[in-house]
């Protein structure tokens, strides 16, 4: 019940364009049903018996008689001459279907403004909360998986909210108003009508149950195949470096494979709801038509168009109990991406400022990490009794072997994770007493990976800075050395790189990356591996811009190269999560130990 609460909350800001769609439903519903109801004067004017009951106690025709006297008959006189009755039936239908029409233009119009609105809200909310997770749930959840919540399940919520329950809605209406007029023509005959309502729910409880799990599955596996495709896009140059495409291509293949299966078993389940119900329904009818012949032959306590009439509206009155028969059916996918969906929403974003938090504006003292436990998962430390101190304006390296927990030390800098215990301190400042926005807009990364979006130059190197001073965008350019290289594009600045830049070379994407982190100015610089991939001359190049961009800067350099490095004022070596060395290159020389073997195992 909780799910559909809040499945149900996403139509409250539309409740008004839903409260007049289903006005309009409700009015379409009450003149489809009376454009049916009014051929049973026409009926009884043509063949001459004028509505009247052929016998018995005359009640049901009399209920008839009456409902149409309050309903056709202000405005077409049925004692009237039987041709000018014809007539005015004639031109009050046809009135009739323009008025439907008119009202089914303004139910199609609002039901797509509240289906659109909620889609609209449904991205906006899924998308918000992607950008507010910690970076652990990136790494514990496939890219592929973020999509298909952020695409397929999404659209199966959005289809589940808009479409289906608005469609339910106008079946109900369509419902009661058919059902009035059957009542006002016969009750016992509408009960007859309903004798195979009982069965159908006994039959549908199972399979609801069992298809919510098949369309849960098949989400699932639809996330999968996203996943790998998304891997393998990303990952192409790899792919075909190891001559991996047939080894892709079977995983892709069996993937594929299980999803074509874990549907079709959900489907064959979802495909029997129609022949379920056609059959009930032809049960049903067979009733009707019995009992309803035997009211008019043998009891005459029904006229012969009164009967005719019903008949015709209990066929219409199938067509919302077909659709609301399959509903459960129907909505099974829906309810399967909405458990996804907000199993998304519901991962804990990441911290928030604390009450008080103060503007971070640079650093005056230094960055110091006091006994700095870091945790990813419970009880299995990345980081140990971390303690360093580093000056502001040092430059401080971090070496180490791979998985050491070096990266994981300068995204404490950012709190893109929190520590367990201990404190990173800013001036004497804990950083989780600082806005989070502020300390992150004084970070600048260049890293190994850099990442560049698909758009202008211009825009990649203002990143986060809508109105950006085209002046100021070029200065940061020419210190990060890119300028004459940009000026050679077709467009210039305007020159849209491509996806991850893929229309540059390596060192032009990092100079790139240079100078967006210029352009941010910020007091706090991270250098992760930033030339490592670099050929000679690139690397050259891109030194030269990094010079510059050191300068009055706090800067941790992460670097397995460890010649890019002697110049730091600080080296730290870590290991296995704990700082085991520290000191200037020469110290570190002097003393021995990991960094000495590090380096020797480089230079022999």
């Amino acid at each position: 019940m909780f799910l559909w609460r809040r499945i149900l909350s996403y139509l409250r800001p539309h409740r008004g364009a839903l409260a007049l769609a289903a006005v309009a439903s409700a009015l379409y519903a009450a003149l489809d049903a009376l454009s049916i109801v009014v051929f049973i004067p026409f009926l009884g004017t043509v063949f001459g018996v004028a509505g009247d009951a052929a016998g018995g106690n005359g009640t049901p025709a009399e209920g008839i008689d009456r409902a149409l006297d309050n309903t056709v008959g202000r405005f077409v006189d049925l004692d009237g001459e039987p041709q000018a009755v014809v007539g005015g039936i004639i031109v009050f239908i046809l009135l009739l279907i323009v008025i439907k029409s008119a009202v089914d233009f303004a139910r199609s119009w609002l039901s797509a403004r509240v289906e659109q609105g909620v889609t609209r809200d449904l991205r906006n909310e899924v998308y918000g909360h992607l950008l507010q997770l910690d970076l652990s749930f990136f790494g514990r959840v496939r890219t592929g998986q973020i999509v298909s919540r952020l695409t397929h399940d999404v659209e199966h919520l959005r289809t589940l909210v808009a479409a289906e329950l608005i469609k339910a809605v106008s079946s109900v209406l369509f419902f009661a108003a058919t059902l009035f007029w059957m009542l006002v023509i016969s009750v016992s005959l509408t009960v007859a009508a309903f004798v195979v309502v009982p069965l159908t729910m006994l039959i549908w409880g199972p399979l609801v149950r069992r298809l919510r799990r098949g369309d849960r599955a098949v989400l699932d596996m639809a996330g999968e195949v996203g996943a790998h495709i998304q891997e393998t896009v990303s990952g192409i140059r790899m792919v075909k470096a190891a001559s991996a495409e047939p080894q892709a291509r079977k995983r892709f293949v069996g993937l594929t494979g299980d999803y074509f299966d874990t549907f079709l078993r959900t489907a064959r389940l979802r495909a029997l709801a129609g022949p379920m119900t056609e059959v009930l329904v032809a049960v049903g009818t067979a009733i009707l038509l019995w009992y309803g012949a035997r009211m008019v032959v043998m009891e005459g306590s029904l006229t012969g168009e009164a009967f005719i009439g019903f008949i015709i509206l209990s066929t219409r009155l199938y067509v919302p109990v077909k659709y609301l028969g399959k509903l459960p059916a129907l909505v099974q996918p829906g309810l399967a991406g909405a458990e996804r969906v907000f199993e998304f929403l519901d991962a804990p974003a990441e911290g928030r400022d604390r009450e008080g938090a103060i503007r971070f504006t640079g650093v005056r003292d230094g960055i110091r990490y006091r006994d700095v436990r870091l945790e990813y998962r419970e009880g299995e430390p990345v980081l140990s009794q971390l303690s360093f101190r580093a000056p502001a304006g040092a430059v401080v390296a971090l070496v180490g072997p791979s998985g050491a927990g070096k990266t994981s030390i300068v995204d404490l800098l950012g709190r893109f994770h929190e520590p367990v215990a201990g404190a990173v301190e800013i001036d004497g400042t804990d950083l989780r007493d600082l806005q989070l926005a502020s300390l992150r807009g004084a970070l600048g990364v260049v890293s190994q990976d850099t990442v560049l979006f698909h758009d202008t130059v211009r825009a990649n190197i203002a990143y986060g800075s809508e109105q950006a001073p085209r002046e100021r965008i070029e200065a940061a350019a020419r210190a990060a050395h890119a300028h004459d290289f940009v000026m050679k594009l077709p467009d210039g600045y305007d020159t849209v790189v491509g996806e991850r830049g893929t229309t540059l070379s390596g060192g032009q994407r990092q100079r790139i990356a240079i100078a967006r982190a210029v352009f941010r100015d910020p007091p706090i610089l991270i250098l992760d591996e930033a030339t490592s991939a670099l050929d000679s001359e690139s690397e050259r190049i891109v030194q030269a811009a990094l010079e510059e961009l050191l300068e009055g800067r706090t800067v941790f350099v992460i670097a397995h190269r460890l010649s890019t490095i002697r110049r730091a004022d600080l080296i730290l070596v870590v290991d296995e999560g704990r700082i085991v060395q520290q000191g200037s290159h020469a110290e570190l020389m002097d003393q021995g130990g990991l960094y000495a073997r590090l380096r020797e195992m480089q230079f022999r």
